[in-house]
């Protein structure tokens, strides 16, 4: 199906009321300190913090905005989005804890998950006791379109297409991932985790298109801040309202904050860096198929890539290891047998790697 044909369907009517947990509905958020009052006062004696200052050279005996309104206000700019429609936690996982805890009642409802998959979807659900529904995507690791039938037909409360996927590399396609939206009656997360090394616009630019679309993005990939753990999520207004309801109330440090927003000042360091990594992928992607034991390098849309070796891709791990080089064994993951995956490192990093498994097929 085109994509004009696609645009033109009309979308089933969804009910975020209906999916979020009663209880969470009913529920009141705790009031923090820094709800109450916000901004500086001469004597602050309200939150019961320690009025002298902080141990060690930096101050931090204050608590941080629970709303982090000023990274907030810079992201909106950079990603063309209202800060109502953005929510930030440790990490990305933090969303992902809160969007299960959201929606689904222990021990009745469930997730769906298109294995091969980032394993903090399985990890969540099995944490909050909800049942995972999984449905494995195809050789070339993409959604089936038998299986777009099967999530739109699903009860799940959540489905989680990550994309560029995660140990694949690819994007999935877009005609799939909108017919999911257009049918899915839960909410439907794109974990956008490595997008900016992709070629494809982000789903962010569709938000208003699709109430029931979330979507996952980080500071860790791209913008090297991973030691931060700084996650985004991008939705309605109103799923973020209620994500921030139930988060913890100072959920992302002052320091992180900080560190965030001079990140977002320093536009251009992250675009060397991400033009820098891409020449890398490319380097690697187009001589890693000369050397013998690689069987197949997959495409990919992300800051590493998923080699397939031969005979024995653990006996290649574990020589790697030896030298001092640590790759990802995902052999074990559904439709990756025999296969590694290879962050793109600095220049230097790369020629080790090339080298080592050039040593190892001599």
């Amino acid at each position: 199906m085109t994509n004009e044909k696609m645009k033109s369907l009309p979308s089933v009517m969804f009910d975020l009321d209906s999916l979020v947990r009663p209880n969470i509905r009913a529920m009141k958020p705790y009031s923090s300190a820094r709800d109450e009052f916000q901004g500086d006062a001469r004597v602050m004696l309200d939150a019961n913090e320690n009025s002298l200052g902080s141990a060690g050279p930096e101050r931090f005996n204050r608590y941080p905005d629970p709303h982090q309104r000023a990274v907030k206000a810079e992201l909106a700019q950079l990603k063309d989005v209202a800060p109502a429609q953005i929510f930030l936690g440790n990490g990305s996982d933090e969303a992902i804890d809160l969007l299960v805890r959201l929606t689904c009642t222990p021990g009745h409802d469930s997730i769906l998950i298109l294995p091969p998959t980032y394993g903090m979807y399985e990890v969540a659900a099995n944490l909050n006791d909800v049942r995972i529904e999984r449905l494995p995507l195809t050789p070339d690791f993409q959604i089936a379109p038998a299986d777009v039938a099967r999530i739109v037909a699903s009860e799940a409360k959540l489905v989680w297409l990550c994309s560029p996927n995660n140990p694949t590399g690819n994007l999935l396609h877009e005609e799939s991932i909108e017919e999911i939206l257009r049918g899915f009656r839960g909410l439907v997360v794109v974990d956008e985790a490595y997008a900016d090394f992709a070629a494809a616009p982000s789903w962010t630019t569709r938000l208003a298109e699709f109430p029931n679309l979330v979507v996952l993005q980080t500071f860790s990939k791209a913008w090297g801040l991973a030691g931060l753990r700084l996650g985004m999520a991008f939705a309605s207004p109103e799923i973020i309202g209620y994500l921030n309801k139930i988060k913890p109330p100072y959920n992302v440090s002052e320091a992180t904050q900080q560190h965030a927003l001079a990140a977002l000042h320093d536009a251009p360091r992250f675009e060397q860096m991400r033009q820098q990594l891409l020449l890398g992928r490319d380097w690697l992607a187009e001589r890693l198929p000369a050397i013998g034991i690689v069987e197949a390098v997959f495409p990919s849309d992300a800051n590493f890539l998923l080699v397939r070796f031969r005979p024995d891709a653990t006996a290649v791990y574990d020589y790697l290891l030896e030298k001092g080089i640590v790759v990802r064994n995902r052999t074990t993951q559904p439709g990756c047998a025999g296969t590694l995956r290879l962050t793109v490192g600095t220049e230097a990093e790369n020629e080790q790697l090339l080298q080592a498994l050039r040593e190892f097929t001599a």
